[in-house]
């Protein structure tokens, strides 16, 4: 018989303070975007020590870095108001509070790759490469970023009585579930699922310095594909405001084809036993 865990102690619960960090005269510094900004300094620096262990130039790093947040910022917001645009028509001032909250992390993805694609090319090094060195940032980054949703009491899951709920302000509930008070923390669940890919990248990125196991270029990049999809995958299933595209649940969606992508380039790596197709080879 599954326990009741309604009845555990209630020290779990969670309360937003708001999306406020600091404000000094007309200066407001807000949550998400002081978490987005340490999650961008975290992930580059961890990018370039990665990178010297790999004896690849740190700061190839820095400046793909720069194209990276040029291109995955507004890509992530792009896909966010396109996918909510009878929204955003009606309030067109509002396409570019990004500090609101309202960014898509699989739109952040899209847009770095094609930048990633772009820079590797003009740089003749190897896009897998580089990707290899990304993913374990990308994926701690997305761990640290999510507790902007708490912040901004939004990207929340259904009703839920369970110790660690989340409770949601009024103004932020939808409509149809105004009566209830308490939610699940998707942000939690999605921020504990990448830390724990996060700590198998680089689990398997050391354990190949030494050769066990030999990773092949584009293996990393592979794994968090398929791994971070597969949580995102169920974790969605909890959301309450998620992007629709009719009765569909668009981040599962693009879960399934990153698994399925991810798990085919693992097969073609190590089962067919050939070289990941690349824009330009590594000089």
């Amino acid at each position: 018989m599954a326990p009741d865990l309604s009845t555990l102690p209630l020290a779990f619960q969670f309360t937003s303070p708001g999306p406020i960090l600091v404000k000094l005269g007309p200066l407001t510094i807000r949550w998400y975007g002081f978490l987005i900004a340490c999650a961008v300094l975290i992930g580059v620096t961890l990018s370039q020590f990665l990178a010297k262990r790999r004896n690849v130039n740190p700061d190839l790093i820095s400046d793909l870095s720069i194209w990276l947040v040029i291109a995955a910022i507004p890509a992530a917001r792009l896909y966010y108001v396109l996918f909510q645009w009878s929204e955003y028509a009606q309030h067109p001032e509002r396409i570019i509070a990004i500090w609101q909250g309202g960014i898509a992390i699989h739109g952040a993805i899209i847009g770095g790759v094609v930048a990633a694609l772009m820079f590797a090319k003009i740089k003749q090094v190897s896009f897998w490469q580089l990707a290899d060195l990304v993913a374990p940032s990308l994926i701690l980054g997305q761990a640290i970023g999510r507790w902007g949703n708490f912040f901004n009491s939004e990207a929340f899951g259904s009703p839920t009585n369970l110790p660690w709920k989340l409770y949601i302000p009024l103004q932020h509930r939808p409509p149809e579930l105004t009566n209830f008070e308490y939610f699940h923390p998707t942000f939690l669940y999605e921020s504990l699922w990448d830390l724990m890919v996060f700590a198998l990248l680089i689990t398997l990125f050391f354990r190949s310095l030494s050769g066990k196991p030999a990773l092949k270029i584009g293996t990393l990049s592979l794994v968090y594909l398929a791994a971070y999809s597969l949580g995102r995958l169920w974790i969605e299933g909890f959301r309450t405001d998620s992007l629709m595209l009719g009765p569909l649940r668009i981040a599962q969606v693009v879960s399934l084809v990153g698994i399925v992508f991810g798990l085919t380039g693992l097969a073609w790596l190590y089962i067919v036993k050939r070289p990941l197709p690349d824009v330009a080879s590594t000089r």
